[in-house]
């Protein structure tokens, strides 16, 4: 019989601390839901941060992964031992800041990376996931966030939602919201619903450099009120590059679609 989660809690005094963004989800039939959001885990590789008392641990060994965590608050580690030492061989807790681990060198090319997000450094790490060098050491991301967070990611031209971290989810990768989850199945309950985001690699589109891609978001999204014109014309040739591609200058950041950004990135990287 697997103990009760909150039985683990209470046991470790793992009180969820705001500071940390911590929720912990109790109900094991809705971890393993999560668990298999990726599709069969047997023999893969998993990552997962901020795994707290272990709950979406566990599911992701029951479902037959090899798993790595890291866990910043140390009053963790020893119910997480615990878990070590149950799938002894199959799982390895690091405790430390995940923003400070090299994951490829820990987990490997090709690895599962599960969690449900401390709060507070969520957008910060998959903004970390999604950059850099592609394809990526990863094959999929399975991330709870907050609603409002997983809308912004899957959002699409037009609606409220769409910014730079729509374009910066989409534009290599195929993100989707695999489930609502609603607060009262966090201990304890944070004061808005979350959801979980499904995210996969897609082909990289060529001749595009991804600094001049987030450079572009960042100036056309920082003054989205503005018009195009306005809020591009101190970036080197992006107002040519709206002339050459047919994009009106009198339009805002928010009705640009992702494959327009493309396009203007990939002008601007040829031109440079």
């Amino acid at each position: 019989m697997v103990e009760p989660l909150r039985d683990i809690i209470a046991r470790h005094g793992l009180q969820a601390t705001k500071a940390l963004g911590q929720n912990f989800i109790l109900d094991r039939h809705l971890l393993a839901r999560i668990a298999a959001i990726p599709g069969p885990l047997d023999g893969a590789n998993a990552y997962e941060v901020g795994p707290g008392p272990g709950g979406l641990t566990r599911a992701i060994l029951e479902a037959g992964a090899s798993l790595v965590v890291v866990e910043r608050d140390r009053r963790c580690i020893p119910a997480l031992a615990e878990l070590e030492e149950e799938f002894s061989g199959h799982l390895k807790v690091i405790s430390g800041d995940a923003l400070e681990v090299d994951e490829q060198a820990q987990v490997g090319r090709g690895a599962h990376i599960i969690a449900n997000l401390p709060y507070n450094v969520g957008t910060a790490l998959l903004l970390r996931w999604l950059g850099g060098e592609w394809r990526p050491w990863w094959a999929s991301l399975t991330l709870m966030f907050q609603r409002e967070v997983a809308e912004r990611i899957v959002a699409r031209a037009g609606s409220n939602h769409y910014g730079r971290l729509s374009v910066a989810a989409q534009w290599r990768s195929t993100p989707r919201i695999a489930m609502a989850v609603h607060r009262s199945a966090f201990v304890p309950p944070p004061k808005v619903a979350s959801a979980v985001v499904h995210i996969v690699p897609a082909d990289e589109p060529e001749g595009v450099d991804p600094v001049v891609l987030e450079r572009l978001t960042a100036a056309a999204f920082g003054q989205r009120r503005k018009m195009l014109r306005s809020s591009l014309k101190a970036m080197p040739g992006a107002l040519d590059a709206l002339e050459a591609l047919g994009i009106d200058p009198e339009r805002r950041a928010e009705t640009v679609d992702v494959d327009e950004y493309v396009a203007l990135a990939r002008y601007l990287t040829a031109n440079a």
